[in-house]
């Protein structure tokens, strides 16, 4: 698996690249946000690990000129800002995940593990509700004829929702089915997506397939 890693501090990213490379990935460095994005572009990647405060181009501005480039590629936002605040901003511009400085190796492997599970566990899978397409294999989205972009942690979510359908999921369940055991439940991210998937799949629609369970949860019904 070939990760790119946007990170200026040379000995963070050098305890990342070790670590990494440690369990067969290969890690290619880049210290500036506009010599990033470029290589983002230019070459492969299966994931993108991306700090915010660099040089060049700020790591948002990185994330949403990849995110509209490459829509499928998990984007792991790392840095030392992390408020409830700074954290939703960045999934806002197009982070799969937030991971704030310190941490623990051992949790960015959980989650660079859960962003790119998702590529092998749903190939086969096709899904279809109301006039909601899902194919898994081609990793496309439609609903009546028209096709639908999502990020990666987006097109998870519906996923899970659709492989779930008329089965009230609870915030906990939905968390750790999306973000894994290390997702930190005291944002309202869960929320921000499910209104992320609402406003591309049920805006303009009259039948809303996503629906709140108050004191519940959440549910994908192909019904009123």
């Amino acid at each position: 698996m070939n990760i790119l890693l946007i990170e200026d501090e040379p000995e963070v990213a050098a305890f990342i690249k070790t670590g990494l490379e440690e369990q067969q990935y290969h890690v290619t460095i880049v210290p500036d946000g506009l010599e990033g994005a470029t290589t983002a572009m230019e070459k492969d990647f299966d994931l993108l690990i991306l700090d915010i405060l660099l040089p060049g181009y700020s790591g948002l501005q990185v994330c949403r000129y990849v995110r509209t480039r490459k829509k499928e590629l998990p984007i792991l936002m790392l840095t030392a800002l992390g408020t409830v605040k700074d954290k939703v901003h960045g999934l806002e511009n197009g982070a799969d995940d937030y991971l704030t400085k310190p941490f623990h190796f051992e949790e960015l492997l959980a989650r660079i593990n859960a962003l790119t599970r998702r590529r092998s566990t749903v190939s086969g899978k096709i899904y279809s509700v109301a006039d909601l397409q899902m194919d898994c294999d081609k990793g496309t989205v439609f609903r009546g004829g028209k096709e639908i972009s999502l990020t990666t942690k987006e097109f998870t979510l519906l996923e899970i929702l659709l492989s779930n359908k008329n089965k009230i999921l609870s915030r906990k369940e939905i968390a750790e089915m999306v973000w894994g055991i290390n997702f930190d439940r005291g944002t309202n991210v869960i929320d921000v997506y499910i209104n992320y998937l609402r406003t591309k799949i049920d805006k303009n629609h009259s039948q809303k397939l996503i629906q709140t369970v108050i004191g519940r949860g959440y549910v994908l019904k192909d019904s009123y």
